[in-house]
This record gives structure tokens, sequence and C-alpha cells, in this order.
């Protein structure tokens, strides 16, 4: 299979390989779509065990942040950028400000910020080579990190869908969290906060016993998190958690998460919608994150600072639209992923004709 043919390919504008002998750098950009604006998305740095297991991840990733960024209504396309390497041993300030130099190859195509394996500190070295960077600190455009703002768009929507799919508050509703990382943690203490009873795990162990006692939780190890008899699944981790093989395990009658790329295939989807749970999109709940972003760029392109309120009223806007595929599924007995891709996709479509004609 060439990479056109890839069903993740999907009409990807550019896709994009850069390597650096020096610092070790092994990164690819994707380029989804510039229809509504320039690409924004975030780097990931994680041990792939190939090269072709780095691109499927970052065409699939790219896509989704097109549809996230049309369905939170933002002025931007979507893009994604991988690095090749483990988080954990590999980083240096010198491999980052060599992916700083590839992003401003892009030519202001393409914004990054943070994801898995990416801190805020990462990317101050790259923003030493490029100012397509965002969600940083220390002027008065930054926005910081996204994560907090990630986390308060997924709880909105939990909420939404336990007063939809239940009839009932937060109180009391028993939650499983797969992965208690940046958002994870900061949903769960969120939920917390509400009244929710929590069931976490994580793969760092240290963090999860953290975030367990914050959270008077209990800890089951990662195999067991799809066996919690809970109300609500929320996967916060790397994607393809929900397929035909977990499906089965999962007593939860919701799911709604912050990871990207929550079902592993379509037929996973629709298997969710058979078996009558109620599926929140990935890239609809979880939009908070690319909107601070987009608060950062817009601030940086208008010589503005950074405007909260502006955040604020774009997470009401996302809730929304949350609640309009959730019905607009439920009145006609679709699933909720098929309903929100065919509204993403004519969002992008109608934005790129837009610019055609003029």
């Amino acid at each position: 299979m060439t990479l056109f043919d890839s069903p993740a390919f999907e009409g990807h504008e550019g896709i994009h390989a850069f390597s650096d002998e020096k610092t070790g750098l092994k990164a690819i950009i994707a380029v989804h779509s510039t229809a509504r604006g320039p690409a924004a998305g975030g780097c990931r740095m994680w041990p792939y065990a190939s090269a072709a297991e780095a691109l499927d991840d970052a065409l699939k990733l790219s896509r989704a942040m097109s549809y996230k960024n049309a369905m939170a209504d933002l002025d931007l396309g979507g893009g994604k950028s991988v690095i090749i390497g483990d988080s954990r041993t590999q980083k240096t300030p010198a491999l980052f400000e060599a992916f700083g130099r590839a992003v401003e190859d892009c030519g202001g195509k393409y914004w990054t910020a943070e994801d898995v394996g990416v801190s805020v500190a990462d990317l101050q070295n790259a923003r030493k080579h490029t100012k397509y960077v965002a969600g940083l600190e220390g002027h008065p455009a930054a926005s910081g990190d996204p994560s907090p703002v990630t986390a308060e768009g997924v709880f909105r929507g939990v909420r939404l869908c336990v007063e939809r799919g239940l009839k009932r508050d937060l109180g009391g509703v028993r939650v499983a969290i797969q992965g208690v990382g940046s958002v994870g943690g900061y949903l769960a203490r969120k939920l917390h906060a509400a009244g929710a009873k929590l069931v976490l795990t994580d793969v760092n162990a240290e963090a999860l016993r953290r975030v367990a006692a914050e959270t008077d939780a209990q800890i089951v190890a990662p195999s067991a998190i799809f066996d919690a008899d809970v109300d609500v699944f929320a996967p916060c981790a790397m994607g393809g958690a929900i397929s035909l093989d977990t499906l089965p395990r999962i007593r939860a009658k919701i799911i709604a998460g912050a990871a990207n790329n929550q079902l592993a295939d379509a037929e996973a989807g629709r298997e969710v919608f058979k078996r009558g749970i109620l599926y929140a999109p990935d890239y609809v709940i979880n939009g908070g994150g690319i909107i601070n972003v987009a608060g950062e760029i817009r601030a940086l392109e208008r010589g503005e600072a950074f405007d909260p309120a502006w955040v604020d009223a774009k997470l009401d806007r996302l809730a929304l639209t949350l609640e309009e595929v959730l019905e607009q599924a439920r009145s006609e007995r679709r699933p909720t992923n098929e309903v929100a891709n065919q509204i993403a996709r004519a969002r992008i479509v109608g934005a790129a004709e837009k610019r055609a004609a003029a």
C-alpha cells in the first residue's frame, strides 16, 4: 500500500519528513487541511516501533485536528507533528531546536503546541527558531499549558452526557479514567469536586498514586480498567482504546474522555451504537486545549494580550455543539461519531469552497 492509498491519508495537503543527524531528530509533520486557516495541532514524542507506525499516527491525528478545529468553530485547519523517540531518555534542548527549524520550514502553514511526551519547556527551545509555537508562557499573548482547558471542556462534556444519558447530575456517578497524566489528572480532580466516584489507572505508578490520593479514588491495573463497574468510561491515554475486543468488557453506559482517536476503527463506532452506549466523539469533547491555543494564535496575530473570556465563550459553544451532535444522532438513530464526521467535513468543504470563490 502506498501513502496515497492509506485510509488515513484522506486528502492530506502535505506530509513533511525531517531528519537531523546531529541531534537525532526524526519527525513527521502532517498537514491535513488549511481550508479554515493555518493548520494547528500538537507535537507528540513517542517511541514508535517503525516509521510507518509514526506516519499512520501522524495522519490520523492530523485529520482529527481538522475535524476538531472545525467543530470548535476555529479559524484553523488541522495538522499534527510526531517525533520518533522516547521522551523519557532521548529529549535534548538541541533536538527541540532542530524541531523548531522543521516547523519554520513549513512556512507558516503549521502551528505546533504540546502533546503526549512534549512539555512547555521543550517547545520553548523550539520557539528559538520559529514563531509558530503556541501554548507557551512569558509574553502577553501567552496562554500557557492548554491541559487544564482541555480538561474543563471534557468535564463539561461528561456532565452533559450524564444529564442526557443517565438523567442525573454528577453526584455519586461512577467514572473510570484510563490515564491520569496532564489532562486526565485535571479531569479526575474536577469530577471528584463534583461528587463523582472514581476508578483510575495509568502506566505511571507515581502519578496514579498521587491523583488517587487527591481524589479518594480506587486504583486498578491498566488491563483491568475496562472491567470496572462504572457509569462512565473516560479514555484519557493513547488512542484506539475502544475496539471490538474491549467493548464487550465495558460496563459503562457512557464513553466520554480526553484521548484522541478513541475508536479503533469505524466498526467499533457502530458497535458502540448497537450496544446503546452514549459516545461523545473525542474530537468534539476534547477541543478545549486547541481552543486555548487558538486564543494565543489569535492574540499573537493581532498583537494583543491573551483573552480568557474569548476562550470561555468558545468552550460554551463547544458544549452546545456536542449537544447538537448527540441530539441529531438520537433523532436520526445514527452513531454519534458518524454524525460528527459529517458535520465536520461539511464545515471544511464549505470553507474550502468559500476560499476558492474569493
